[in-house]
């Protein structure tokens, strides 16, 4: 049988890893599905792609969905988030100059305290913080915002965001447009391998269970195309089951520096797969257990609590009525949609689709409708606990 093909738009960031994985190694195939992959220079370009018909899925930053439910940005076609693609994987760097006074001031870079760098920045930065974030609606930024608001320096107020596309962070900081950035990896360590800047912390070390990006399609796509987005989820979770042994991880490495994908050093791309960081051009290394997951924790499903938590930041943030943003949030991440695709071949789901966000302190075994799920811990760095509306 001719596989279908499926258009599919992504960055070239690690985090594709499970659409590269489900094309090159067959399980896209054995789904009957051949992903003709199409890379993109930046997220509004994804975006676009995605709304206007070009691609019919695509890698996503998790907020846009949701910013999109919410009329912001432009809006556009309806947006689903029909699967998490990754949790975690982003980096806060700083530029050499911020670098060495932060250690001027004492700093250890221990590279696993947000509180602790968090104010340490805060006091090398002075009046002016430029921060670069890949795009307004993003993980990146309300990592950001939630991590400066709570250590008492208000986001956006008091600090200035700005957008840049991932492959030109390290540019933007060498050329002084930014003085420290949140984004995904390769990009931060690409900042410290040409000598431009270092890495802080992880962005797990604020949340440490963050949906990052997620496999968004349009809604109507979504109610047309069942079959084939049932094919789609499962041939993305087959890979990120396959991503998540160690045993992968240097073959899924060769695979995304492919000069089609990446055009990187494995290398580069194997340090965020393994956890183990290179955070200053002087070679220090940190060893991050749970830097990026595409499988662990059931990191697939698309947790409605975890829309309804990034509705809340936004509809904090830019004044929106903050019921109706969470109601809208909600929709957008269809834990339906990812249920019924998977729901007859035994994958461990969740009994519920909204929890508790950052009440896991350590691995936890909860209801699941088949198999044992076990949710890796999700605490955030200043200890709250985001109950969501009941479902």
């Amino acid at each position: 049988m001719k596989a279908s093909g499926l258009k599919v738009g992504y960055l070239p960031l690690v985090d594709c890893a499970p659409l590269v994985i489900a094309q090159e190694m067959g399980f896209a195939a054995e789904e009957g599905i051949a992903l003709d992959l199409r890379r993109a220079p930046s997220w509004s370009s994804v975006r676009d792609m995605l709304s206007f018909g070009q691609v019919d899925a695509a890698q996503m930053l998790s907020p846009v969905p949701i910013a999109t439910a919410l009329g912001l940005g432009g809006a556009g076609a309806p947006l689903s988030a029909v699967s998490v693609l990754s949790v975690n994987g982003d980096v806060i760097g700083v530029s050499r100059e911020l670098e060495r006074r932060l250690r001027d001031n004492g700093h250890d870079f221990a590279f696993n305290d947000a509180r602790a760098a968090g104010l340490a920045l805060i006091a090398a930065a002075g009046e002016t913080l430029r921060i670069g974030v890949p795009f307004p609606f993003s993980m990146h930024a309300e990592l950001v915002y939630y991590w400066l608001t709570a250590l008492g320096r208000p986001a956006p107020q008091s600090v200035e965001i700005r957008t840049v596309p991932p492959p030109l962070m390290a540019n933007a900081m060498e050329h002084g447009e930014i003085d420290a950035f949140c984004v995904g990896e390769p990009w931060g360590s690409q900042a410290v391998e040409n000598g431009v800047g270092a890495l802080l912390i992880p962005g797990r070390a604020i949340w440490a269970f963050a949906p990052e990006k997620v496999v968004a399609v349009r809604s109507d796509w979504a109610e047309r195309e069942s079959a084939m987005l049932g094919r789609l989820i499962r041939a993305l979770r087959r890979a990120a089951r396959w991503i998540a042994d160690p045993d992968s991880h240097s073959l899924a490495a060769e695979l995304l520096a492919r000069p089609e994908y990446l055009d990187l050093s494995p290398d580069l791309l194997g340090r965020a797969l393994d956890g183990r960081m290179v955070i200053s051009p002087s070679g220090e290394e940190r060893h991050v257990p749970g830097f990026i997951e595409f499988y662990r924790g059931g990191a697939t499903f698309p947790w409605r609590s975890q829309a309804e938590w990034i509705g809340m930041q936004l509809a904090a943030r830019l004044g929106l009525d903050r019921e109706a943003s969470a109601r809208a949030a909600r929709s957008a991440f269809r834990s339906d949609l990812h249920r019924a695709a998977l729901r007859q071949y035994g994958a461990d789901l969740p009994s519920a689709s909204s929890k508790a966000e950052g009440a896991v302190r350590q691995p936890m075994e909860v209801g699941a409708e088949a198999g044992r799920l076990i949710l890796e811990p999700d605490m955030f760095f200043d200890g709250r606990i985001f109950e969501p509306m009941p479902e």
